[in-house]
């Protein structure tokens, strides 16, 4: 096996990681509402959930097009072939590095509970390695605008008015109903939508993955044509379903705490209604082929729902440090992504060894990604204390006895 494929199998396997990561970091975008109204048990949510994003990966390929033509000028748009001037090296390192900056970002964000943006974070380091690589026209600008930026700035709004608008609706023509009525009634409801939710979920987001493998084929001229036309093989679908279905099925149990309980304490009929306005918007856009943020929509939703309920309370201290995260996840995954891609240039030059560049950024992902795996544990969020009370004091994502018995554990004396 030559150095290429050696480097083209070690970036499939760091594209299906980010798939992964990309589960358990949005596990949170269907099933935190339906899980802190008790909808559905925590584990059968994401069991669930899981199962869901798998089928839905299957359903189209209008956003993996959009990632092969419309962030990067490394294909040709009109013959699907690798643009000229690009030699493989190059453009396997860019988009290995791209990788390294997506999959760094979810798992910082989701240490800290963040709900930010998985689509983002890619599109960053894509974006961050090919500035780093080809320059400003290495870019497909109109398309980054176009696909991602434009509706990152009108999805939430959208998907807050929506889910405003229904909730008030709900809670308007159920007022004489009794309220523990009205609330089994629609956990009920809940999981219909929360369902449609992890559905949409699979058609966008594991796409973004499939995409990016499909990128690597065509810069080591395995895959030729038109991807809109042709399709992809089967097994770039298969194995992208499975990695994110598995993401999900793991739960990003700090990211769904945020989200189920740190922004609204919610009831059954607004989170059926912020699931419904998910889904429906996610699955418009993914017919669109726009590569829109699901955690964006989910989140405008679940905000929206608690506007829309009558004396609701809404923290927006919670709300104000996510939405700071969303504006620089784009802008720091960049960064990651154009280091990368210069630590390994670096590396290439001095070893004269493209294995050698790529590999080590390879090792420092691992050993950054397994820090902040340990680190989580150190103060842990998993299925038991995912619905615990939130604390208003600290806006901490990890439940009070949590944190206490963290400080409360003896220390080894010196």
């Amino acid at each position: 096996m030559d150095t290429t494929m050696i480097i083209l199998v070690l970036l499939i396997a760091t594209a299906l990681a980010f798939d992964f990561t990309n589960g358990f970091h949005d596990t949170g975008n269907a099933m935190a509402t339906s899980i802190a109204t008790n909808a559905l048990k925590p584990k059968t949510a994401v069991i669930l959930a899981g199962l869901l994003n798998l089928v839905g990966a299957f359903l189209s390929v209008e956003v993996a097009v959009t990632v092969t033509t419309s962030v990067l000028k490394i294909q040709d748009g009109k013959t699907g072939s690798l643009v000229s001037g690009i030699d493989p090296s190059t453009g396997l390192t860019i988009i290995f590095s791209g990788l390294v900056g997506g999959i760094l970002w979810n798992l910082l964000t989701w240490l800290f509970g963040i709900p930010s943006s998985s689509s983002h974070a890619l599109f960053g380091g894509l974006i961050g390695a090919g500035l780093a690589a080809l320059g400003m026209a290495g870019v497909n600008w109109s398309g980054v605008f176009g696909k991602v930026i434009l509706p990152a700035l009108a999805a939430p709004f959208i998907a807050g008015l929506v889910a405003a608008c229904g909730t008030w609706l709900v809670y308007r023509l159920t007022r004489n109903v009794v309220k523990k009525r009205r609330e089994d009634g629609f956990r009920w409801g809940q999981i219909a939508t929360a369902s449609l939710v992890a559905l949409s979920h699979g058609t966008n987001d594991a796409q973004k993955t499939m995409g990016v493998i499909a990128l690597a084929l065509i810069t080591t001229g395995h895959l030729t044509g038109n991807v809109k036309e042709d399709g992809l093989p089967f097994w770039v679908i298969a194995s992208c379903a499975l990695a994110i279905g598995l993401g999900t099925y793991i739960g990003g149990w700090r990211v769904i705490r945020t989200l189920g309980k740190g922004l609204v304490e919610i009831e059954s009929p607004q989170g059926l209604a912020a699931e419904a306005s998910s889904a429906a918007i996610i699955l418009s856009s993914s017919a669109a082929g726009m590569a829109l943020s699901t955690t964006h929509v989910a989140t405008g939703s679940i905000l929206g729902s608690g506007v829309g309920k009558p004396g609701a309370q809404v923290r927006w201290a919670v709300a104000g440090r996510m939405a700071a995260a969303w504006l620089i996840t784009l802008p720091c995954a960049a960064l990651v992504g154009a280091l990368s891609f210069w630590l390994s240039n670096v590396v290439k030059s001095m070893s004269g060894s493209d294995l050698a560049g790529d590999g080590l950024i390879f090792v420092i992902l691992v050993g950054l990604s397994g820090f902040m795996y340990w680190r989580a544990q150190q103060q842990k969020v998993d299925s038991k204390n995912v619905n615990a009370d939130w604390d208003d004091a600290t806006n901490s994502v990890v439940p009070v006895d949590e944190r206490k018995a963290k400080s409360d554990r003896p220390t080894a004396s010196v």
